[in-house]
């Protein structure tokens, strides 16, 4: 591997931490401030704004495995000092906290273990900064520590009582943890993973529309009414959605399951090829989805039985009204055409639902056809013999 690879590996990994701290800050922070968002890459790694103007600035710094000691000469420290000379104002006693987020731990005596919430001394921290930038160290700070110096005192005063040390946070190995702590008392017991994984999911979405611009900022409110909404989905009335429509190569699926016998019963009434591609779709995500659920005690076989026996006395009933519009002559065409509306009547149905909050309407699709390929419902008026045929050809 080039030697690029490897030093580009700590600056992806920083990069994706800074992302996942997000969430972090979003589930801890986020119910002290119900009226605030939460942005990345706008105003700073990450920040919190409250009706488009800025209340915190966080600066995210990530260090794996290291065991080093934050101190006042790091390239850290004088890196995000820059970025808030820059972007912070930083003589406004007015403007955004300013916080600094590292995995590093703050050496003993520093400036910045001074700046840490609790045990503060703005005084000696300021007194320690100034000795520090006033050295002629690294050549890679100099310029930002001119810069720092080059401000009044009040400015650096008011710079320093603004900034807040969040040193020894998780590492990125570290971070699902913090998340689970979290949502402690959010978790659904014995679907805990479960739970996570779709929190982490939709927030990949979230992150990835933050960065990209679709989405300016993540309101506090809307976060807790999506995480609720997906605890909502371990409840006895519902049920949360595991095989997703985005997740599905159509293309394999379709060359996977063309031979089926639900799809034969489909041909049989000349039903549209881009619907049946839809309707091949549809029985392999509720056929995936429903041996998920079981596996993962979300749902009992009994209760899928009776919801077996619910589209199937369904069935009975709209396939007898069609057989009453036929008579004994009747040409194929003719019967092609109602089989075809019979099934078009009831994959439109969505009244039959597995629990009763539960309404994502592929799963009674896809399970229809389920019921199709195994012989027990059908569309086409003589779909019985068909299917007698059919299976004594493979046999």
């Amino acid at each position: 591997m080039a030697k690029g690879s490897h030093d580009a590996a700590p600056n992806a990994v920083g990069y994706q931490h800074q992302t996942w701290w997000a969430l972090v800050e979003l589930l801890r922070a986020g119910p002290q401030r119900p009226d605030s968002a939460l942005t990345l890459e706008l105003y700073d790694d990450i920040a919190w704004d409250r009706a488009g103007t800025p209340t915190e600035l966080l600066q995210v710094k990530h260090h794996q495995l290291s065991t080093r000691r934050l101190t006042d000469r790091a390239m850290d420290v004088w890196k995000t000092v820059q970025v808030w000379l820059d972007t912070a104002n930083p003589g406004d006693p007015n403007g955004p906290d300013l916080i600094l987020v590292t995995t590093q731990v703050a050496a003993t005596g520093s400036a910045m273990s001074l700046l840490r919430s609790v045990d503060r001394d703005e005084v000696q921290a300021l007194r320690i900064l100034e000795e520090t930038a006033d050295e002629e160290g690294a050549k890679d700070t100099r310029d930002t520590r001119r810069q720092f110096l080059a401000l009044a005192p009040s400015e650096r005063r008011t710079l320093l009582h603004r900034i807040r040390v969040a040193d020894g946070s998780p590492h990125a190995e570290d971070v699902h943890q913090a998340v689970r702590a979290a949502l402690q008392w959010t978790l659904p017991t014995g679907h805990e993973e479960m739970f996570l994984a779709m929190v982490w999911k939709w927030w990949d979405e979230q992150s990835l529309a933050l960065l990209q611009g679709r989405l300016g900022g993540l309101d506090v409110g809307a976060a807790q009414a999506a995480i609720a909404e997906i605890r909502d989905r371990f409840t006895r009335e519902n049920v949360p959605t595991l095989v997703h429509l985005a997740d599905v190569d159509e293309d394999s699926i379709g060359a996977r399951y063309r031979g089926r016998p639900f799809v034969q019963q489909m041909e049989w009434v000349a039903y549209p090829p881009r619907n049946l591609q839809k309707a091949i779709v549809d029985y392999y995500r509720a056929y995936t989805q429903a041996v998920q659920w079981v596996d993962e005690d979300l749902i009992g076989v009994s209760e899928l039985s009776r919801f077996e026996a619910e589209l199937i006395d369904e069935w009975e009933r709209e396939f007898e009204w069609m057989l009453d519009g036929l008579d004994s002559d009747t040409d194929e065409k003719a019967k092609q055409d109602a089989g075809k509306a019979l099934l078009r009547t009831l994959l439109a149905q969505t009244g039959i639902t597995v629990r009763s909050r539960y309404n994502d309407p592929f799963f009674a699709r896809g399970h229809r056809h389920a019921l199709a390929d195994s012989g027990r419902i059908g569309w086409h008026a003589d779909f019985k013999d068909r299917i007698e045929q059919l299976l004594h050809v493979h046999a």
